[in-house]
């Protein structure tokens, strides 16, 4: 339906946006002012009905986005961290992420467009042409924008509009609620999870690059071998965390060459089992110099030295390496004796 349709009482009064008349090109203005082209109603200038359909519109989408916030905040609180889901076409991806941005995504969507639909279908859409004026206001001017506002007040229909208004602060008074439970982050304290890993006494050596145990022959002198917990799989939805605190490396030294006497008797027959997590930032430490026994991290270059307790020799580390106490169990495999006795990586205060 357009105005054309319509009986001229119905339509609405036209709002004076003449700004002079119609310009005629001169010597001195070249270019004519082609003026406003006249003004087409929309549906809901005149029809109410259509009006109340793009209020309801409206305060569905602001409906919408409160409830979105609200799933935004219990797919927070309920879903693990750990969690994960197959969407398709991504893949598996962190159930958490997936619904926190969807839901967060969803309410900050609806309020633009229930934005974009109220202004667009029900405030004044009639073309208005102001004169340019300097940068400084003039009282008048002033006066003028103070009367602006209340007129686009006045025809943002919102104090007419009660359904659009109460919706729409409903929608903006939760959205912030989103990044107050963001805050959540900041605790609670890891407690003593730091302080454990996956090893425990018996637990297998695995090689990183063949998945197979470890046995003693498998591992030579002065060669450098990585190994994590037996059962410890990178399929695994914790893997990260666990390996980023398990990682051994493995090395062989001769046993005249171990200077430290309890990195003597936590070892079998020479080879030795140290965290391959730096103790500076937690980096992962892989660079071996096989004549001196030094390990090197490549981030900052602590080095250690593998042959007297993993003593820091150089760098900004703090502490030495911490030493995986090992053994052979009844089938010959290298097997832990036990866990860390000390927190691997570095020394950050959360440890508790």
């Amino acid at each position: 339906m357009s105005s054309q349709d319509i009986p001229e009482e119905n339509l609405p009064a036209e709002q004076d946006t003449t700004h002079g008349a119609v310009g005629v090109a001169d010597e001195q203005n070249p270019f004519a002012d082609p003026g406003l082209p006249p003004h087409e109603h929309r549906i809901q200038d005149i029809d109410e009905r259509a009006a109340k359909r793009s209020e309801r519109v409206v305060a569905l989408l602001f409906t919408v986005s409160m409830l979105a916030t609200i799933g935004f905040i219990a797919s927070y609180v309920t879903i693990p961290a750990d969690k994960n889901i197959f969407v398709f076409p991504i893949g598996h991806i962190s159930a958490l992420n997936f619904a926190l941005g969807l839901c967060l995504g969803t309410a900050l969507f609806c309020i633009g467009a229930g934005a974009v639909h109220w202004a667009r279908t029900l405030m004044s859409d009639v073309e208005v042409a102001d004169e340019r004026h300097p940068i400084e206001a003039s009282p008048e001017v002033r006066a003028k924008v103070h009367a602006d506002f209340k007129q686009g007040a006045k025809e943002s229909v919102i104090g007419r509009r009660k359904l659009i208004r109460n919706t729409m602060l409903g929608a903006l008074t939760l959205v912030p609620l989103s990044g107050v439970v963001l805050l959540r982050d900041l605790g609670p304290l890891p407690q003593t999870k730091l302080r454990h890993t996956l090893w425990s006494k018996g637990k297998l050596l695995v090689n990183m690059n063949t998945n197979q145990p470890l046995r003693p022959e498998d591992v030579q002198v002065g060669s450098l071998t990585f190994a994590k917990p037996e059962g410890l799989e990178e399929a695994q939805e914790d893997f990260q965390n666990e390996i980023a605190k398990a990682a051994l490396m493995i090395i062989r030294l001769q046993p005249d060459n171990i200077k430290d006497k309890r990195e003597l008797e936590w070892s079998h027959e020479g080879i030795v089992a140290y965290s391959k997590i730096c103790t500076h930032v937690g980096c992962p430490i892989s660079l071996y110099e096989q004549q001196t026994h030094h390990v090197l991290c490549p981030c900052h270059q602590s080095t250690f030295d593998l042959s007297d307790g993993a003593r820091v020799i150089f760098g900004p580390a703090g502490h030495a390496l911490p030493q995986l106490r090992i053994g052979v169990n009844d089938e010959g495999y290298l097997q832990a004796l036990g866990d860390f006795e000390e927190p691997v990586g570095p020394a950050f205060w959360e440890r508790g």
